[in-house]
């Protein structure tokens, strides 16, 4: 096996965090509100342009859920664009925190706090380890953000800010729609980045859903609304963010049968399940399915047991990755590795696997034990944890004993599976066979994953719609054609396998 080689050095800007000048105290715009999403650092191992692909949909749904009276903008670190802006501090900082940027919130926190703003936090740590957090900020968002974000400012406004909010995930189809002039439009490949469902049918005991405390139902918005949302996409091109589109199958058919007027593309992730009716599969291509996320996990059952997730077994995959392919949707499988079954062949079958079944990416995770979550619980009770630096949480190191394997395998094993499927054979293995189809997957998936020095300077130079949209609009009415051959074909033949 080689040994991964990482392809940027330290200092470099997707690395490490911006420096903070020293905080200067101000009189606080009374009425100004700024949403921060903090810094973390990118695995060089992946590609640098999954992260300005769509933007986290926080900003506008708590933008739209921003009452009157009030100013929101946004400050995204991850953008390249330097230190927080230096104007008049705002009345209040609303900070995203996750697991891994945790470190990097608290110091923004207190740079905040220390120019006379109030902060907030909230996000998914704040909901695993709030008591970590609560000395950092003024107040705790915990729940559903469009519920207490009003409150908030609110209470902000006459000094009468509590130490925390909670709000349940509740009411889904009645939530304003994102209100999306929050954003920069040169910073991320397309703005449109939609929620139709909440929650999952599955609970993966590694998965964040899983989280002590956190209560999301299975909801569904209006499918009339979310075709609109698409429609006012200024690239043609949406990005579903729900954790499984396919959840709910009804819903997602009659999500596709209102999106196929619309003539636009987008992708989603979805469970390999939707495949046991090939009919939904058929409505997503005609629908604008151009890709889908799925987390197959493992080739081996024993894990998918373990983790408590109900899908098809693993020896069904290659079937059901074929049905997306014949529909002319490409397949991003995730992987992930060190599951209690993992033994160190693991990394040469799955590499192997995604190269004979052509599958367009794949993207790895080292298995990670979230606070919160039945894993992280399970894992504490064995002793296998090494370590509670939360930096490392995520899922490109390894934090625990794994069985089979000694961490340092592990970790090397994830950086070679990588390092192969970016290589340029493999790419070139994985090519479509539709020869129509194979020329744009070749040129995107060079582009996508072996050029994070051009992805550092579009982020950096804003030019990362500008360089993309033209790839995306021929990508779009590429698929226009392929729709139309496709209906033209019964549902028992695909325009894939006749043209092979």
């Amino acid at each position: 096996m080689l040994r991964p080689r990482l392809s940027s050095p330290a200092g470099h800007p997707m690395l490490t965090a911006p420096t903070l000048p020293p905080p200067v105290p101000g009189v606080p715009d009374a009425r100004a509100a700024l949403l921060v999403h903090p810094f973390y650092a990118k695995d060089p191992r992946g590609s640098f342009g999954k992260h300005v692909l769509t933007p986290a949909t926080t900003f506008s749904t708590l933008a739209a859920a921003t009452p009157p009276g009030w100013r929101v903008s946004m400050w995204d670190e991850n953008l390249l664009q330097g230190p927080p802006p230096s104007g008049p501090p705002p009345a209040v900082v609303g900070i995203t925190v996750h697991l891994t940027f945790a470190q990097r919130a608290v110091a923004l926190a207190r740079w905040f706090r220390a120019r006379g703003s109030l902060v907030v936090m909230g996000g998914l740590h704040v909901e695993a380890c709030p008591e970590e957090l609560a000395p950092w900020a003024d107040a705790l968002s915990l729940g559903n953000g469009v519920g207490t974000w009003p409150a908030i400012l609110a209470d902000a406004a006459t000094g009468r800010l509590r130490p925390r909010y909670q709000a349940p995930y509740a009411g889904f189809a009645q939530e304003p729609p994102p209100d999306r002039s929050i954003l920069p439009e040169w910073a991320y490949l397309t703005p449109t980045s939609i929620i139709a469902t909440r929650g999952c049918h599955n609970r993966c005991g590694f998965c964040y859903l899983s989280t002590r405390g956190l209560r999301m139902p299975r909801e569904n918005r209006p499918v009339q609304d979310v075709r609109r949302e698409l429609e006012a996409s200024p690239t043609g091109y949406g990005v579903f963010v729900d954790n499984n589109l396919g959840s709910d199958p009804d819903y997602l058919l009659r999500l596709c049968q209102a999106l196929e007027p619309a003539e636009r593309i987008w992708s989603a992730a979805v469970s390999l399940d939707v495949t046991d009716r090939p009919e939904l599969v058929r409505a997503m291509a005609l629908a604008g399915c151009t890709g889908v996320f799925i987390g197959l996990e493992s080739l081996e059952d024993g894990n998918l047991r373990s983790a408590g997730k109900r899908c098809p077994p693993a020896a069904d995959y290659a079937r059901r990755v074929a049905i997306f392919h014949d529909h002319g949707i490409q397949v991003n499988a995730s992987f992930v590795l060190g599951f209690d079954h993992d033994t160190p062949d693991v990394f040469q079958r799955v590499a192997s696997w995604v190269e004979d079944h052509r599958l367009e990416s794949a993207t790895y995770h080292i298995l990670t034990p979230y606070p919160g979550t039945p894993l992280f619980r399970k894992m504490e009770g064995e002793g296998r944890l090494l370590h509670r630096d939360w930096s490392r949480y995520d899922t490109s190191h390894c934090v625990y004993q794994p069985r089979h394997m000694s961490p340092a395998q592990l970790e090397e094993g994830y950086g070679w599976l990588y390092q192969r499927t970016f290589s340029a054979r493999s790419i070139w293995l994985r090519r479509p066979r539709d020869p129509i189809a194979a020329a744009p997957y070749l040129a995107q998936a060079w582009l996508y994953k072996k050029n994070n020095a051009l992805w550092t300077r579009l982020i950096r130079d804003r030019q990362v719609r500008r360089a993309w949209a033209p790839l995306v609009e021929l990508q779009r009415r590429r698929h226009l054609a392929f729709r139309a051959r496709l209906r033209t074909t019964c549902p028992a033949e695909s325009p894939r396998r006749r043209a092979a």
